[in-house]
């Protein structure tokens, strides 16, 4: 009986399943904006990219938008047309000189080769209260699996918040300067790449060097006046990670402090806030984040980033290893450290520990 049973399955037909075709949704391609104009020195930069659409080879890439004519435009008809950085696609700079004024409105106005204009709301330019000083904090996170934890410098601003307006600031920093060390007589000989008949050896040059990198904020830094409005107050407003390299002597910095608009508060807050999920069940998932950027003709069109318009402040700082009260081990370079990307052996002209 059993084996009878076997012959019966046996000779039952075998079934075929046919693949099940999802039809995906092509994804959008998105204008992103990103560009602060304010009070101080300029050039100031937009910058305008496009996301790739999902599922393309170019997927997850940051796209520049170039050949776009791209117009500020004040409360007072006054029209500035930035260009276009030839070594920088999609990065457009305001002409020499520009600078935004205290209390007038800007709007950001574009226009791509497609034809397509966008434009901004108006942003209104409030005025700053000056870095009264700049404090710092060591700061560790402990990194599991590692002994070693991550560090690095919090940079405290000292501001007196003036009583008689509403104040939102946002920080951001310069590029950062500081001394490299280099050991090239720890350079291993090896053949060159261009000749592999050559040894090639470390050259008579150079240990100590300049090195200038960007290395931003490493997270949002923001605050409202709510709980300090009309007092002298310090609050943490950036962040620099020591790396092994940045802080072996001394670093430069200049934090830049800016007076924005309530509503781009509002976007920077939700920016920061995104930023910071941590990735439990328990948190709201991602969202697109819309700023103040639209399609004249089509008002729905997602476009993300925000167009600001603000008063700023800056105050140099110069950090010496002997503030940290931890530091990385020094990352080892055996070589001529002008091999390092953005190395100088010559100082800037206004390096002035």
């Amino acid at each position: 009986m059993f084996k009878r049973l076997i012959y019966i399955l046996l000779l039952l037909p075998v079934a075929c399943i046919d693949p099940f075709k999802v039809a995906i949704p092509e994804g959008q391609q998105l204008l992103t904006i990103e560009g602060i104009i304010h009070t101080g020195a300029g050039p100031h930069t937009i910058i305008l990219t496009r996301s790739a659409t999902y599922g393309s080879v170019f997927e997850a890439l940051i796209r520049p938008v170039s050949g776009a004519t791209v117009v500020i435009r004040d409360n007072e008809g006054r029209i500035t047309f930035l260009e276009e950085d030839q070594n920088s696609r999609g990065n457009y700079t305001t002409p020499t000189g520009f600078r935004a004024e205290i209390g007038k409105s800007y709007t950001l106005q574009i226009q791509t080769v497609e034809g397509k204009v966008y434009t901004s709301l108006p942003e209104r330019v409030e005025s700053v209260p000056q870095i009264e000083n700049i404090t710092l904090k060591t700061v560790t996170v402990p990194v599991e699996g590692e002994t070693n934890p991550r560090s690095g410098v919090q940079l405290i601003s000292e501001i007196n918040d003036p009583a008689d307006q509403k104040n939102f600031y946002f920080w951001r920093l310069s590029p950062v300067v500081h001394v490299l060390e280099a050991r090239p007589d720890l350079f291993t000989p090896r053949p060159s790449p261009e000749f592999p008949d050559r040894i090639v050896f470390p050259k008579p040059c150079c240990a100590i060097c300049y090195r200038t990198e960007i290395t931003g904020n490493q997270s949002v830094f923001i605050a409202q006046d709510d709980n300090f409005n009309g007092l002298t107050t310090r609050i943490p407003a950036a962040f620099i990670e020591d790396n092994g390299l940045r802080f072996v002597s001394k670093l430069r910095v200049d934090l830049k402090q800016y007076a924005v608009s309530q509503e781009a508060y509002r976007f920077l807050r939700l920016v920061k806030q995104q930023a910071e999920i941590n990735g439990s069940i328990f948190d709201p998932p991602p969202a697109t984040i819309r700023g103040n950027m639209i399609n004249l003709e089509n008002p729905d069109e997602v476009v993300l980033g925000y167009f600001m318009a603000a008063g700023e402040s800056s105050r140099r700082i110069y950090i010496d290893k002997s503030d940290l009260t931890f530091r990385q081990n020094n990352g080892l370079i055996p070589d001529d450290c002008r091999t390092v990307s953005g190395a100088s052996v010559d100082p800037p002209l206004d390096w002035i520990p």
